[in-house]
């Protein structure tokens, strides 16, 4: 199972963490990847200043908008299943 991290430590909560993990979690439905995609928090990824901070499986740390949330999904996410 692929597992994506969202920080949602105070950088990232007031860039908007919980709205991501809401999209993110809105896309795995609608693609029907519930088994194969999970989402966890994390108190703080230590990337504060490109918050919204989000590993995939423990590795990268790629920054996100509300705006490439979608982008991301279908360009990194996919790519790993």
């Amino acid at each position: 199972m692929l597992s994506i991290t969202v920080c949602i430590g105070s950088a990232c909560h007031i860039k908007g963490a919980y709205n991501i993990i809401n999209q993110l979690q809105q896309i795995i439905e609608e693609k029907q990847l519930d088994e194969k995609v999970s989402i966890k928090p994390a108190l703080c990824l230590g990337h504060c200043s490109n918050a919204v901070s989000v590993k995939i499986d423990g590795e990268e740390v790629v920054s996100l908008s509300a705006d490439n949330v979608r982008d991301f999904f279908e360009t990194v996410v996919i790519k790993r299943l």
